[in-house]
């Protein structure tokens, strides 16, 4: 990505999503506003296995890109978390909308690794763990991260499933 000081307090350099400050900002605000409105929303965590980033981290930039085309609606969000993590935010959805959007994303990194795979030689494994909620006073948002977090590293240790979608009540 070619880096820019207008981005630079809100993009993450190396993949052009959003950065993980900027994520919790808005995904705060949003969280608030479901609160009040009693809306669903759903955090997903995804974790990429590229295995050629080291030799070619333009790759991380493109598979980014790709997968941020999974993601039609304007509120949709996706960052940069750490290393091996990305977060996506999805708004006024339910489990039916929170699937489509998990399916469209399987579908991008299938388009992903048929368009650069081979040019690359590289391989790539990942997993996509979601949880779905109803924000309320006992659902805190501090226990969505906690149980996105706790099914993303189970799906880890899971070799048998690459994704995985919760609902937390």
């Amino acid at each position: 990505m070619i880096y820019s000081f207008r981005n630079s307090s809100f993009r993450d350099p190396e993949t052009g999503v959003y950065n993980q400050i900027y994520f919790m900002e808005v995904f705060n605000r949003e969280w608030h506003r479901h609160l009040r409105e009693k809306q669903t929303l759903a955090l997903l965590y995804l974790c990429p296995h590229i295995h050629e980033t080291v030799k070619q981290p333009h790759l991380l930039e493109l598979f980014t890109n790709q997968v941020q085309q999974a993601l039609l609606r304007a509120t949709d969000l996706i960052a940069r978390i750490d290393t091996n993590h990305f977060a996506v935010g999805l708004f006024n959805i339910d489990e039916q909308g929170t699937h489509v959007v998990l399916n469209r994303i399987d579908e991008q990194i299938k388009q992903f690794l048929e368009k650069f795979g081979k040019e690359h030689h590289f391989t790539l494994s990942y997993k996509l763990a979601g949880v779905l909620c109803i924000p309320t006073n006992e659902q805190t948002i501090e226990k969505l991260f906690v149980n996105v977090e706790a099914l993303s590293n189970e799906l880890e240790r899971d070799h048998t499933k690459h994704q995985a979608l919760i609902n937390m009540r």
